[in-house]
């Protein structure tokens, strides 16, 4: 039996909420099934047909176009019906409350929902009061957390790093609003990765982050020193309710990646983004581009990760 919301009563996954508390065995499934998709995505017709006649609604009630592109591809590539709905302009702007809203999808008889909200526990509430038999996948909520981008950005590590056990990782930038650093620093921490570092500055970090198994830092070269994998993160200066930083220059200077910090590194380091890249501010076109950056098949091993998602689910 699992008190875990996200697993069923045999220890499978029901809903895919966030990395906190999933054990390592159910993210390694996820990783391995992802990797058995990456061929599809290369093949000349990208379809199998695992999710035929299902239906997954995208609810999106924060914009997103990345996100919702590659879970829609992903899903039309396991031959699902989708449906996206824009609901920040529609059901939510004449009163309707966000479960009058699931128990109207339900009604249409959907077997999932993809949820994209900007309060915290949003896609949590939907998975408690759905019906039985839809399954949830949380695709950002708040600055809570962002699963499947969490988990994109440990495939892509396991690519070119292969072992998790013997990795130095480090994340840069606005841990504070980065609902993505938290699920990558659950998953990173419970895959056995022995050193996961913060690198920001005091103001764009949470307070007590350290509880999360991290080790702090506010310097950047001495944060950088001897990792293998640096995760940069955007400035969210949409959730920024007041001026924690003196000026985008001024942030770049001290923590945007160049060229010569990227050189306090390991040799074979390699640079994520989980974009958009603000480029020149937090990171520089030149890494952005340059041979260490794994950026671009980050965006292609997305779209993996959520068919493996979503065709673990629905074989639950």
């Amino acid at each position: 039996m699992s008190n875990n919301p996200q697993l069923n009563k045999n220890g499978d996954l029901e809903h895919l909420l966030t990395t906190e508390g999933l054990p390592a065995p159910i993210l390694l499934n996820i990783l391995d099934t992802a990797k058995s998709f990456v061929g599809v995505t290369e093949r000349d017709v990208k379809k199998v047909p695992l999710l035929r006649g299902k239906s997954i609604f995208n609810l999106f009630f924060e914009p997103s176009t990345r996100t919702r592109t590659t879970f829609e591809i992903a899903a039309k590539r396991l031959s699902a019906d989708v449906v996206n709905l824009n609901i920040s302009a529609s059901s939510q702007s004449k009163g309707e409350t966000l479960l009058d809203t699931v128990n109207n999808l339900s009604a249409m008889h959907a077997d999932m929902f993809v949820v994209r909200h900007s309060q915290s526990g949003a896609a949590h509430l939907i998975a408690r009061h759905a019906r039985p038999d839809i399954h949830v996948i949380n695709a950002g909520d708040g600055r809570h957390a962002h699963p499947t981008q969490g988990l994109l950005d440990v495939f892509t590590i396991r690519h070119y790093k292969r072992d998790f056990r013997n990795l130095r990782v480090a994340i840069v930038g606005d841990i504070l609003h980065s609902r993505v650093a938290r699920s990558q620093i659950h998953a990173l921490t419970t895959l056995g990765v022995p050193e996961v570092r913060v690198i920001a500055p005091k103001t764009l970090l949470p307070s007590k982050v350290e509880r999360l198994g991290v080790h702090v830092y506010h310097e950047m070269r001495q944060g950088l020193k001897d990792v293998d994998v640096l995760m940069m993160l955007r400035l969210q200066n949409e959730r920024m309710l007041n001026a924690r930083l003196p000026s985008t220059e001024e942030y770049f200077k001290y923590y945007g990646l160049t060229q010569e910090k990227l050189s306090l590194a390991r040799p074979d380091a390699i640079v994520l983004h989980p974009g958009p890249m603000n480029r020149g501010v937090e990171i520089d076109s030149a890494v952005a581009d340059g041979r260490q950056s794994v950026i671009l098949p980050q965006v292609t091993f997305g779209i993996a990760v959520r068919m493996a998602v979503m065709s673990i689910l629905a074989g639950n």
